[in-house]
Formats: structure tokens, sequence, C-alpha cells
């Protein structure tokens, strides 16, 4: 099952409203830079901050109310393998919550741009970031995102 746009808008929103540092990268961000194509969750890179983490929650309070938020913890976020993913109860999408992709890009690292989705303002990975990000995964869907990327953006190797 595809996400719930409607239900993403209002996420961004939230996120917006408890001003969370992030940047959204994954298969919703492709689809806001114009490249159309289902996506069964949302990705987003997190700065990784205690505060930062506090308003994710908070913001994430916003649009459910699900105890387990508070299972969310900065010190996983900063840990080994810093990932998580939080499954909102009745939705069909998971949130892919990252503070940094090994040692190579972090929060930190990543270009964005902000665009206006429906009133709501989204710290957007630029193409060339998302096409950095996904041109040498394993995973055949990445690699068609890199290409689409790089035949509708003419974005490339650096």
């Amino acid at each position: 099952m595809a996400v719930n746009f409607d239900t993403v808008l209002e996420l961004l929103r939230a996120l917006e409203c408890e001003g969370v540092e992030y940047v959204l990268v994954g298969g919703v961000a492709m689809n806001l830079n114009g490249i159309t194509r289902a996506t069964q969750d949302v990705d987003i890179v997190l700065r990784l901050d205690e505060q930062n983490v506090e308003r994710l929650k908070s913001a994430l309070r916003r649009v459910w109310n699900d105890p387990s938020i508070e299972e969310i913890k900065y010190s996983d976020l900063a840990g080994e393998f810093p990932a998580i993913t939080y499954g909102p109860p009745n939705e069909v999408f998971g949130i892919d919550i990252v503070t940094r992709f090994g040692a190579a890009s972090r929060y930190e690292d990543l270009a964005a741009q902000i665009v206006d989705w429906q009133g709501v303002k989204v710290r957007l990975a630029t193409p060339q970031t998302l096409y950095r990000m996904k041109k040498d995964t394993v995973r055949p869907i990445d690699r068609m995102d890199a290409a689409l990327l790089q035949e509708r953006f003419g974005t490339r190797d650096e």
C-alpha cells in the first residue's frame, strides 16, 4: 500500500509548526521534486540534537495520539545504527527517521531547498542530493530514481 499524501502533508505541517530540523528524502521527496512514483514510507534525515528529537516527538503527537512515540530516544538515533522506523497507528506506511548514513552523510551534509507544498514549508532534498544518495545503492528502485533524476534534472556525479 502507498502512503496517504493527505496524512503526509499533515505530518509535514506538524514538523514545520514544531520547528523540527529535517530533510525529506526518499520516495516522497521524489514526488515533491516532480517525479511521480509510489512509495510505502516517509523518509526523513533528522538533525541530531536532543531538543530536535523532542520537537520531532511533539510533531508526531500533533498527528497521532500514540503513547509509543515516547519510545523514540535520542540515544537510539545517536547510536551505532542511527535509524528507527515509527509505525503510526491506523496507517499503512511507516516513517523512517535517520540521523546519518554511515560516516558519509548526515543532516548537515545534505543540500536542501525549502518548497511550499499546499501552504506548508518543506525542507526537501535537492535533485542532486537525491541522485547522490541513490545512484550507488543496491536497491533497483533507487537506481531507477537516480536515472530519472539524471534524465529530468541533468544530475551527475560530482
